[in-house]
């Protein structure tokens, strides 16, 4: 999220003309194809947004084809991208491990991060981010002075342990003995509705029962989050850093690496598109491909470097209009993030609002992602022709630095 480079030796953020901006066009489009698969989130309590089956939409039709299109194109590959991304922030930020002054910058930044994270989740959004990056930061800064060879080959094979290890359990609940089979199938679903109904009606009554959902969400998913989640993200930030010390995200390496890469991801993509389909037309409890749609699916890493190298290349080849859309976004990653906590939220349940919980379906809730997506295209440049950051970034680089930083641009 850090939106600047920093001189080696210094705290102090450089001057605008020294950004990466592959960097600025990544996150912009991670935090965008973020919000395609959150907004579930936001519209349907945690149980049906996990789980569409126990949705009140069924998945037929237009419905059907949505979930399908945030299935494929856009379920953990944007999330993936933005912790590798992550990873290169506590490196722009913090430096070698030696620079002591930037270290202590880099632990109050994710100092202060934590504590948004915790305002974020518990008062706004249950599925926040920012604490377990907060976490996971931690120990990636103990790592930022690996060398690039050393934080690809732990990273990659860490997060391909992990999905090897994900995409086995997957294959055993449908394949597996009858006994585990039975053991690990979902026999709650009339319990699970039930939960469904109340916990829409206690959003949709107002303040506090909201916020009690809200609580009881987070607590749930930020205990998954700290001590389970965290050994994903780590590897993954890890090898965020590798790729961009190696050059990738500079657009440095050789042009078939990324078409390799485009290719591979292409491919698994195509797969995955067939697969889920058939999954997804089947109807709730019917394993059409034997368990094999949550194989492929656990492994989003090959779609997004293969989603990163496509933009690399068109970045590193001076494609205006990809610089034009979406670096201003990626310039304004931490607001854009946290507004859209703002806007969805205020939409399906916090007080103030109409409080739609439950009552958007998938093909409606495209509908609401496409207009913030809107929103954010036009208000970041118009915001960043006037002001050097985000608002909020200006808010977090200025409690990490401890001393006042100027937001206006000079006339």
């Amino acid at each position: 999220m850090t939106d600047q480079i920093l001189l080696a030796d210094s705290p102090q953020p450089v001057a605008a003309g020294a950004r990466i901006q592959t960097l600025d066009v990544l996150r912009g489009v991670a935090v965008l194809g973020i919000l395609a698969v959150n907004a579930a989130a936001f519209a349907l309590p945690m149980d049906a947004a996990m789980a569409p089956e126990q949705s009140p939409f069924p998945l037929v039709g237009a419905a059907a084809a949505a979930q399908w299109t945030v299935e494929v194109f856009f379920h953990q590959k944007f999330v993936t991208l933005f912790s590798m991304l992550f990873g290169v922030s506590i490196f722009l930020v913090g430096g070698q491990r030696g620079d002591e002054a930037r270290g202590r910058v880099l632990r109050r930044r994710l100092m202060w991060l934590a504590l948004f994270g915790v305002i974020h989740g518990a008062a706004f959004w249950y599925g926040d981010i920012l604490l377990l990056y907060a976490w996971s930061g931690l120990f990636v800064m103990l790592m930022r002075s690996m060398s690039a060879r050393s934080l690809i080959l732990f990273g990659a094979a860490a997060t391909l342990a992990l999905a090897t290890m994900q995409a086995a359990t997957m294959w055993l609940t449908v394949n597996g003995p009858a006994a585990l089979v039975e053991a690990m199938s979902d026999d709650s679903m009339d319990l699970a509705e039930g939960a469904v109904s109340a916990s829409i009606a206690a959003y949709r009554s107002g303040w506090p029962a909201g916020l009690i959902e809200n609580l009881k969400a987070w607590g749930i998913l930020q205990s998954a989050s700290l001590f389970g989640y965290v050994f994903a993200t780590i590897p993954l930030m890890m090898l965020g850093l590798g790729l961009f010390k190696a050059g990738f995200f500079h657009g440095r390496l050789q042009t078939r690496v990324y078409l390799v890469l485009i290719a591979v991801g292409a491919a698994a993509l195509a797969l995955l598109g067939v697969l889920e389909w058939r999954e997804i037309t089947a109807g709730p409890g019917v394993e059409a491909t034997h368990g094999w749609a949550e194989v492929v699916a656990s492994y989003p890493i090959f779609i997004t470097l293969a989603y990163a190298s496509g933009l690399i290349l068109l970045t590193s080849r001076d494609v205006m209009w990809v610089r034009r859309i979406f670096a201003p976004v990626g310039q304004m990653a931490f607001t854009n993030y946290l507004s859209q906590t703002l806007i969805m939220s205020t939409l399906f349940y916090m007080p103030w609002g109409p409080r739609l919980m439950g009552q958007v379906d998938y093909p409606a809730q495209w509908a609401v992602v496409a207009a913030v997506w809107a929103l954010q295209l036009i208000w970041s440049p118009l915001w960043l022709s006037r002001f050097r950051m985000g608002p909020l970034e200006w808010l977090w680089r200025r409690l990490s630095y401890g001393h006042d930083l100027p937001l206006r641009r000079a006339v």
